[in-house]
């Protein structure tokens, strides 16, 4: 049984309908508690912007709010959108974090912007050149940062130098797996929403991965949605939420989330159907027993040595249920640190 492979949480932030910005951060760092006393190892929010429904658009700030209302758990993003952002910002934002949580925080870098053509304009990002022509440099540029000082070094991330800050890159396709072989970075790959290339991107990764001082080894991580409770029944319905939000993704609307709908299949068309079953194929959802046997078998066939857990689920008190429920599960029993 690979149980022993640690779980750790994904949380965007979601703004449920009817609900403010401000109510959506406090449900996280709540998410965050929760997820820190049942021994999830990391809890990871994600750069998205121009979004109504996700709250963790400023998500070094997001990430400072969480650290600071937890004690032990690693905190990180999950990641930040590299090309929206100088590297010295990013590395002087997250020394700061480590600095005042040291040994808890985790960077975990895309390359896309995270959002439409017109609000990446409104970022001041350089429009002109693609967002993978300079991806590389910037990552090795945030490696320089956060390593310790050389003589006559002329630029320098305070806080920031010296603290070593892991970098993890993020990916939905293959490039980014073969540049964190290259650098001998750990990888995560956001199969919860791209699932298509991830056994590929995986092998590519395993195969060209050149060992690093800090990384000897290839470490991946997967990310599935996942959620459970105590039926079959009652995890579809809640799931509902995922699902509606990614059929109106499909139409282009970008609300806040919605509650769970009973009959959702109902209102679809078939290639509606395929849409929103593709998105979400790496999902997976039931009663604690089911969840448990297809999780296992998602973590032989991607043999990852981490999974990263996220559920759009409206009600946040199901939301908490969903992550003790997954914990005891996967752990055997209750509150023990799997990690």
């Amino acid at each position: 049984m690979p149980t022993n492979i640690p779980l750790s949480v994904l949380d965007l932030s979601f703004v449920r309908e009817g609900e403010s910005p401000r109510e959506a951060l406090l449900d996280s760092l709540t998410l965050a508690r929760q997820a820190e006393r049942l021994g999830f190892k990391r809890f990871w929010m994600a750069e998205h912007h121009n979004m109504e429904g996700i709250a963790s658009a400023a998500t070094s700030v997001a990430l400072a709010f969480i650290a600071g209302g937890t004690e032990s758990i690693r905190v990180g993003a999950g990641g930040i959108m590299l090309p929206n952002h100088s590297p010295l910002v990013i590395a002087e934002q997250f020394g700061t974090l480590e600095a005042l949580y040291p040994g808890r925080i985790d960077l975990g870098l895309g390359r896309a912007p995270g959002t439409d053509r017109l609000t990446a304009r409104a970022l001041r990002r350089n429009l002109d050149a693609g967002p993978m022509d300079t991806f590389p440099q910037d990552v090795q540029e945030l490696q320089m940062y956060f390593g310790d000082a050389v003589p006559n070094q002329a630029v320098q991330a305070v806080p920031g130098v010296g603290l070593h800050v892991p970098i993890w890159l993020l990916g939905s396709s293959l490039y980014s797996a073969q540049l964190a072989a290259h650098l001998g970075l750990p990888f995560a790959f956001a199969s919860h929403f791209a699932p298509e290339l991830l056994y590929r991107a995986l092998d590519i990764y395993r195969r060209e991965y050149r060992p690093s001082a800090e990384w000897p080894k290839p470490h991946a991580m997967a990310a599935a949605n996942v959620v459970v409770a105590e039926t079959d029944e009652e995890a579809y319905n809640l799931f509902s939420s995922a699902r509606i939000g990614v059929w109106n993704l499909g139409k282009g609307k970008r609300g806040k989330m919605q509650p769970p709908i009973v009959d959702v299949d109902a209102h679809w068309t078939p290639e509606e159907h395929e849409f929103v079953d593709g998105f979400l194929s790496c999902s997976f959802v039931g009663s604690p027993k089911s969840v448990r046997a297809d999780l296992e078998e998602f973590a032989e066939q991607t043999r990852a040595d981490e999974i990263m857990v996220t559920a759009r689920i409206f009600d946040l008190d199901a939301r908490l249920k969903s992550l003790e429920l997954l914990a005891e599960c996967w752990a055997g029993q209750s509150l023990v640190n799997f990690a």
